[in-house]
């Protein structure tokens, strides 16, 4: 029994004096800089919520097309049109960080950078499959539209920092940002969200201070407050963006910031 016992408190001696083991601590000083830069990689995921009108012939503009028109005959005023995202596609976001300390737990970032990303709309009417045609596209009888989006990112955020654990430190960061869709130029295009989007943003991250840098992972949801709904395409079927009362979009980014 005494010899269990001495294997036990000895065990456990061993545990403790692991557990106090000094850690070799990096980039002690580097958050009392006033100012400092660094750059940014991440994968987004872009997403609409989308509410419809039901049935189209709710929308004031909505006009059934007249014979010999695109889309004439195909979707009339009591048809009900709905519209889902058909995928999530990974995308790709870079950025500069410009951080500047406003205090020992609080930061103000601005990140501004550019987001490449698509999302891929299907359609049904009266709850079946509803095709996509595109007078300009190669194929005429598509699975779905596509909106592709390349967007200046302008985000002002502040950062909340825990107490920095050894080298670590846990952190959550929100704010707003203001986007621009400089990819939208096409007046022929199905679907012509605006370009401009204020976002609500809030996200969590982790700085890890490694020998000669910061690297910290964050992730990030970005919520859109105003509604993109947008001009009508020019000699197209218009019922697929007429079906739509509201877009709001959505993003989510998974980023590694380099410090």
């Amino acid at each position: 029994m005494k010899k269990q016992l001495f294997i036990i408190v000895f065990m456990m001696l061993g545990l403790t004096g692991f557990g106090q083991k000094p850690h070799v601590l990096h980039l002690t000083n580097f958050d009392n800089k006033k100012v400092h830069f660094g750059f940014t990689l991440g994968i987004n995921v872009q997403d609409f919520r989308l509410t419809h009108w039901s049935p189209i012939g709710r929308n004031p503009v909505f006009s059934e097309a007249e014979p010999g028109m695109p889309g004439a005959g195909e979707v009339v005023k009591t048809d009900t049109v709905r519209s889902d995202i058909a995928s999530l596609n990974p995308g790709l976001t870079v950025g500069v960080v410009s951080n500047f300390r406003l205090g020992e737990y609080f930061d103000l970032r601005i990140l501004p950078g550019l987001s490449f990303g698509e999302r891929r709309l299907v359609y049904t009417k009266n709850g079946e499959y509803l095709p996509v045609y595109d007078v300009y596209a190669g194929n005429n009888d598509l699975r779905y539209v596509s909106v592709k989006s390349t967007y200046i990112d302008i985000p002002v955020l502040i950062k909340y920092k825990s107490s920095r654990l050894n080298n670590q430190r846990p952190y959550i960061i929100g704010g707003l940002a203001y986007r621009i869709d400089i990819s939208k130029t096409g007046e022929e295009d199905l679907l012509q969200p605006k370009r401009g989007s204020l976002f609500l943003e809030a996200g969590i991250g982790l700085d890890s201070y490694l020998r000669f840098f910061r690297f910290s992972t964050e992730f990030k949801v970005s919520l859109g407050l105003n509604n993109l709904v947008g001009d009508k395409p020019v000699e197209q079927r218009e019922y697929y963006s007429d079906a739509i009362k509201s877009i709001y979009s959505h993003i989510f980014t998974l980023s590694f910031h380099f410090e």
